[in-house]
């Protein structure tokens, strides 16, 4: 199963954006699962469900960190930028509530977690938007030999 299918199966499975992104690449990079987890559960629903910045952008941009912990600052952001042009070109943005309501969905900001039932699957693009950061940090990782 590539990160793609996993990140998705991740996110079905339970976990938030990041964690679903983060999770497929953390045994791939030597990461401990559970601090990457715990460290990446805070960024779901657009940070603490805040509606910011995705959390499948967070969590792209946190395997990036796994999987190039050698680069310094300026490399590692040269990456995490050609990430979010690449999310940004195929989804409009790396808002959270703009592409929840983009998809027609009331981009909620209390802090209950909504439950997962089917008719959450249905109606989010969420499970797509983590199979789509988990592609692109893949692309990246072969473009720079990982």
């Amino acid at each position: 199963m590539g990160a793609a299918e996993l990140a998705e199966k991740n996110f079905r499975e339970g976990y938030n954006c990041a964690q679903a992104v983060v999770f497929a690449f953390a045994e791939r990079s030597g990461a401990d699962v559970r601090t990457a987890l715990a460290m990446t559960l805070p960024m779901g629903g657009g940070i603490g469900r805040l509606r910011e910045t995705c959390g499948a952008v967070s969590g792209g941009a946190m395997a990036l960190g796994l999987l190039f912990p050698e680069l310094g600052k300026s490399g590692m952001y040269a990456l995490v930028q050609e990430f979010a042009k690449r999310f940004r070109a195929q989804t409009g943005s790396l808002n959270c509530g703009e592409l929840l309501s983009g998809a027609g969905i009331r981009a909620e900001r209390s802090p209950d977690a909504e439950a997962r039932t089917a008719e959450y699957y249905r109606k989010r693009p969420c499970s797509g938007l983590v199979r789509l950061a988990a592609s692109i940090v893949e692309e990246i990782a072969g473009e720079n030999g990982k």
